[in-house]
């Protein structure tokens, strides 16, 4: 069983769609995005720096409209039911990705909704400094307990001994310099303290542009951040898209019910790599492909050729 792996945000760097603008179904499918946006995706894709790019607004449209436009080149109109595909995740803002790859909203909807997830997430980060840290290894009643006496919150359980961080960028820092027993910790290039109760005025934006959508029902398995459980309602996916900006990411569960439903093999879309190096420390010994350039797009449909 082949389950496609939607990233979040974090795993672009600058110029990331310049090889990948050469292939006529990915070019297509970032400009009916950005037609659809009003954002320009191909500018940003292509020639804004690291600063430009890391910006919420325009990182997270970014994210999703190249896992989208990844998915057009390697399974075309089909989809990727069609071609084998039986599962989709994504972690965070993949989830958005996972959304349209999984038929609960087409691109113009995911772009349109990932346009205001970021604009309402990077409102609520500039109201308090706040940040994010990973931190690698350590017990995780442990960690939970030095991040309680910081007042931080557990934003992603990672999986693989790593949990990130959010809260005060002062108790970060702190957090940083007394790392808990048996760990380290990597502060995090971010614009705020994500999927914490600092997003909660980002909820509320978000919670009444989600009614304007019309979201259908999943045509592959789809989990969610939420506990990691298969949603079969497109209408209860958003909803969680929706609450899950102020809650934690439980991408440790999302691979434990992939590895319950039987997968055999993971392939990551663009900006690929970071959940298949999770996937390599908690899903030991299934095949992985991380499609970070459009040279990867033939071993990531052998897989698919060999997991049927």
């Amino acid at each position: 069983m082949i389950v496609v792996l939607c990233p979040g945000q974090g795993a672009q760097t600058p110029g990331f769609f310049s090889p990948w603008l050469e292939l006529p179904d990915f070019k297509a499918a970032i400009e009916q995005m950005q037609s659809a946006s009003g954002i320009d995706l191909i500018k940003h894709g292509t020639l804004s720096d690291a600063d430009t790019i890391r910006d919420t607004a325009i990182a997270q449209p970014l994210i999703v409209s190249a896992g989208i436009a990844t998915a057009a080149a390697l399974f075309g109109s089909a989809g990727a039911h069609a071609a084998g595909v039986a599962g989709v995740a994504g972690h965070s803002v993949g989830e958005i990705t996972a959304a349209a790859i999984s038929g609960v909203f087409d691109s113009a909807t995911a772009i349109n909704f990932v346009k205001k997830r970021g604009e309402a997430m990077a409102s609520a980060a500039a109201i308090e400094h706040t940040s994010m840290a990973a931190i690698v290894g350590g017990e995780q009643s442990v960690i939970e307990e030095s991040l309680r006496a910081l007042d931080l919150e557990p934003a992603n359980y990672n999986g693989g001994g790593q949990i990130v961080a959010a809260g005060a960028a002062s108790a970060i820092a702190e957090l940083q310099a007394n790392a808990p027993a048996g760990s380290r910790v990597i502060p995090l290039q971010v614009a705020g303290a994500f999927h914490t109760r600092y997003m909660q005025p980002a909820v509320a934006e978000l919670s009444d542009f989600a009614t304007q959508t019309e979201p259908k029902d999943p045509v592959t398995k789809l989990w969610t951040n939420a506990g990691g459980v298969e949603i079969t309602s497109g209408t209860q996916f958003v909803e969680l898209l929706v609450k899950q900006v102020s809650n934690p990411v439980r991408w440790d569960l999302c691979m434990a019910a992939m590895l319950e439903a039987g997968v055999t093999g993971l392939i990551e879309v663009a900006p690929a790599g970071t959940l298949v190096g999770l996937a390599k420390r908690s899903m030991p010994g299934i095949e992985a492909v991380a499609v970070k350039t459009p040279e990867n797009i033939e071993a990531a449909l052998s897989l698919i050729n060999n997991h049927r």
